[in-house]
């Protein structure tokens, strides 16, 4: 054996011995989503399971508005999402908008849904957020979802821009990132 193929042959050797040590270890499927780490004002009652995990890729418009409790002041007001759901492996599924906030599945179904609590996120990101399920319409995966919580997310806040008098009625787009957990009774 000439000198030089020597190394090739002993890393396809060992590549080999991997696979065949592997081929007798059976797969486990992912681990499903756990609210251990979350706040509890945001983890979903006992008595439900995770029915389904997408993460919404998108972006949230801001109004600057006047104050609704002090006249002749003024701040952005959040005036709705648009957001691409996407599967854990990135395949598109359906679409977050609103108001008011509606999840729809490209299987059909939609919901949408009233908001029961929130939590703070990390500095930037739009807060976490547990919100209760109406009836779906249409059949398809969103039957049957009692909650869906808004975890992991990344930026989406109001923008940091002056927002008076001369501004009212302007929006600014942010763009944003959560996942979407849909949860179904057990």
């Amino acid at each position: 054996m000439h000198k030089n193929t020597r190394p090739a042959l002993l890393a396809t050797l060992a590549a080999a011995a991997l696979l065949s040590a592997c081929a007798g270890t059976p797969m486990t499927a992912a681990p499903t989503f756990s609210q251990a780490l979350l706040p509890s004002a945001v983890q979903v009652p006992a008595g439900h399971r995770v029915a389904m995990e997408t993460v919404g890729v998108g972006r949230i418009t801001y109004e600057c508005r006047e104050k609704a409790s002090t006249a002749g002041q003024f701040e952005w007001v959040f005036a709705g999402p648009e957001a691409s759901l996407q599967d854990r492996s990135g395949r598109r599924v359906g679409r977050y908008f609103g108001p008011p906030a509606t999840w729809a599945l490209d299987d059909g179904s939609s919901l949408t849904a009233t908001q029961l609590a929130v939590a703070p996120a990390g500095a930037g990101s739009i807060p976490l957020q547990l919100v209760k399920a109406n009836p779906a319409m249409g059949a398809g995966a969103l039957t049957g979802v009692t909650h869906i919580q808004r975890v992991a997310t990344k930026g989406g806040v109001a923008p940091a821009l002056a927002c008076g008098a001369a501004d009212k009625g302007r929006r600014e787009v942010v763009n944003y990132q959560a996942d979407y957990i849909f949860w179904k009774a057990a």
